[in-house]
């Protein structure tokens, strides 16, 4: 065993770790009593009933990760990766072929083991506290349509990335980069008029009194806006919930049609208001640019590294390609991806505080904000009291409880 795969066991089995220990450490924080905030709201059993949905997710979590781990040693000590190398390129196809086949077979592996885990979370867990209305049809035209799409738009990129690094020399890494966001970019502006409508339908709000407390206040913050949409959320799940995306006149927000039945006028307007306030503020855009600097650093490193004979050692490979130096550039990259991911999702959360001052500004009504959020909560089961080290490791939003104290301090700077 060499360094780099000295380096790599230790970022695998650190992370493992350091998110098993928040998990911990956010199941010691689970309390009988409830916050002061929600007792208008949520009831003793039903509060008690999220932290055993909480219980059981962390610990099916634990089962999934333990299982992957073992897998992929079991895999990699085992010379798996050396042994379908072997096997692939026995076909005798061209750089690229091989390249798409190898990977693709990993791929397929992955989600073949994944897929009894997420039959068992749909089925089971999510059945048994009351939010799975996913029937078999659905479970399995969905993973048809995945595959397909993954197919349609996938390969022709992972083709032309491949094809970028066997023949384009030095310059390999701005062409990927380039053809990455492209295709970034490309794909948010059909998946809301073209991807989106394979699995959901997508309907206009009606004419009435909710859609034009919507385009009122729309069109009081000068937010170009045509038509709201309701998506068939309840034919999957119970849970609730809205968001943006798109640009220009592809542009869509969503509301699932679980939220509508939850919430009053006011509530739906203070949500709608939120998301408007994800796009007044450029946070989508944001995040976009910063994702893609994050996509240029890593074709950068991994032109660095592709060609790294330690890197093939590390997994008993004895020959060099690009392929397989994609797949073990990610397992070496893992670690500055994690740093990464941490510094993205407390940029994500600090865009939240943003969108919710915005909206509690422009709709100057901060109590129909604070009711969204509890009823978010409690028709999602949310865990209102998680682990600091948890929201460092895992949240894209911060704890809502802070939401709605930080709500209040707007309204009431001296409270």
């Amino acid at each position: 065993m060499n360094f780099l795969a000295v380096i790599i066991l230790a970022a695998v089995f650190a992370d493992f770790i350091l998110h098993l220990l928040a998990d911990i450490l956010n199941l010691k924080m689970l309390r009988n009593d409830l916050p002061e905030e929600f007792k208008e709201v949520y009831d003793t059993d039903r509060y008690r009933r999220s932290q055993i949905y909480l219980r059981v997710n962390i610990r099916f979590g634990w089962i999934a990760s333990f299982i992957d781990l073992a897998l992929l040693l079991v895999f990699w000590f085992g010379r798996g990766f050396p042994f379908l190398d072997g096997l692939i390129r026995g076909l005798n196809q061209g750089p690229v072929l091989t390249g798409l086949l190898y990977m693709g077979t990993l791929i397929v592996f992955k989600a073949l083991i994944s897929l009894p885990f997420k039959i068992y979370d749909t089925f089971v867990i999510e059945e048994k506290f009351g939010f799975n209305k996913t029937t078999w049809k659905i479970f399995i035209l969905d993973i048809i349509k995945g595959t397909f799409i993954a197919l349609l738009l996938g390969t022709p990129l992972l083709a032309s990335i491949l094809a970028f690094f066997e023949y384009t020399g030095s310059n390999a890494w701005l062409y990927c980069w380039g053809a990455v966001t492209l295709y970034l970019l490309i794909v948010q502006f059909i998946a809301p008029t073209w991807i989106l409508p394979l699995f959901n339908k997508f309907n206009p709000v009606e004419e009435g009194a909710l859609k034009d407390a919507i385009m009122s206040y729309a069109k009081s913050i000068q937010f170009p806006l045509e038509n709201i949409y309701v998506m068939d959320g309840s034919k999957r799940s119970g849970k609730s919930n809205a968001f943006f995306m798109g640009y220009g006149s592809h542009k869509r927000i969503v509301l699932f049609d679980t939220l509508i039945e939850q919430h009053t006028i006011p509530e739906l307007v203070a949500i709608l208001a939120h998301e408007m306030g994800h796009y007044k503020k450029k946070h989508i855009q944001k995040m976009l640019s910063a994702g893609i600097l994050q996509i240029g650093l890593m074709f950068y490193l991994l032109f660095l590294f592709i060609s790294c004979q330690p890197l093939f050692d590390a997994f008993y490979m004895e020959y060099i390609s690009i392929y397989a130096g994609f797949i073990f550039f990610g397992m070496l990259y893992a670690p500055i991806d994690f740093f990464m991911s941490i510094f993205i999702q407390a940029f994500s959360r600090t865009n939240e505080y943003e969108a919710d001052r915005f909206a509690v500004e422009t709709t100057n009504d901060s109590v129909s904000m604070v009711n969204a959020l509890k009823k978010l909560s409690v028709s999602n089961l949310a865990n209102l009291v998680p682990h600091p080290l948890y929201v460092f490791l895992n949240n894209s939003h911060p704890p809502v409880l802070e939401r709605i104290r930080a709500i209040k301090d707007i309204t009431d700077p001296a409270k």
